[in-house]
């Protein structure tokens, strides 16, 4: 307790918040989990131990955390608080202890010297070797006219097969989101963004499927399982895209280059 002068008792911070919070039936656990500050902290408060607690600034603002779960007033708290630990508290200072080091258990220098032209030794020869295996072959002639290994001819190239001008049309983003709007004449079948590895099937109804995309060098298109021609240039949206396999398997004829893509909310493009 504090002396005042007419002799009457004034109740520390620690009394009033520990009066508050038994008051309130709770317990120490059960202001730290309000508070999230360590049990031993609050008893500190309560007990006005400042040599166990942080600094006065995080000192200060425990217990105003501590003042507003019981229902006093934080700053009032603060006040008393600052003036109970006269903006200071007790430092502990405790020097530090260096221990010499052990010269028998230091590493020897001739070790040292050793262990870097090893490590430098072994660097050489693994240059040594790798440049040699890269070295081009060579064979022998029976004049003894050292002549180079002659190089096989590169394989023949597999055609390259058509892209087939019939079957089902699907639609698939390859990394990214990419903004589609499929459209069969008048009727829109499918708009909005195609997640990364999503993919749209073209109804077999359809009669003249066209297609606007925001990005088209991030949709994979296929006819019958296999991959057209990529639509458009990159970076450019595209629209009105025939959907047709034969158009498609020249790359989408009737592509042109929106000049002022469609944008719609959330739209990626």
């Amino acid at each position: 307790m504090d002396e005042v002068e007419d002799g009457m008792a004034i109740a520390t911070v620690g009394e009033r918040l520990r009066s508050a919070r038994e008051a309130q039936g709770l317990t120490l656990d059960a202001i730290a989990a309000q508070t999230r500050i360590p049990t031993r902290h609050l008893a500190a408060l309560e007990a006005s131990e400042w040599a166990t607690l942080p600094a006065p600034t995080y000192s200060i603002g425990f217990a105003k955390n501590y003042a507003t779960v019981v229902g006093l007033d934080r700053a009032e708290i603060a006040d008393q608080l600052r003036f109970e630990m006269g903006g200071t508290r007790p430092v502990s200072i405790q020097p530090e202890v260096f221990q010499p080091a052990d010269p028998k258990r230091s590493m020897p220098k001739w070790l040292i010297v050793a262990a870097v032209i090893g490590a430098l030794l072994l660097l050489g020869i693994f240059s040594w070797l790798r440049n040699r295996d890269l070295e081009p072959a060579a064979t022998a002639t029976p004049q003894g006219v050292v002549a180079p290994t002659p190089v096989a001819a590169p394989a023949a190239a597999s055609p390259i097969q058509a892209p087939p001008t019939s079957g089902p049309v699907s639609i698939a983003a390859i990394n990214a989101p990419v903004w589609i709007h499929v459209r069969d004449g008048d009727k829109t079948l499918k708009i909005g963004n195609l997640a990364p590895g999503e993919r749209f099937d073209l109804p077999a109804t359809a009669t003249a499927p066209q297609l606007d995309a925001g990005r088209p060098e991030g949709l994979k298109i296929t006819v019958a399982g296999r991959d057209v021609p990529a639509i458009g240039k990159s970076g450019h949206p595209v629209s009105k895209v025939s959907l047709l396999p034969a158009n498609l398997a020249k790359g989408g004829t009737t592509v042109t280059v929106a000049s002022d893509p469609p944008r719609l909310p959330g739209n990626i493009q």
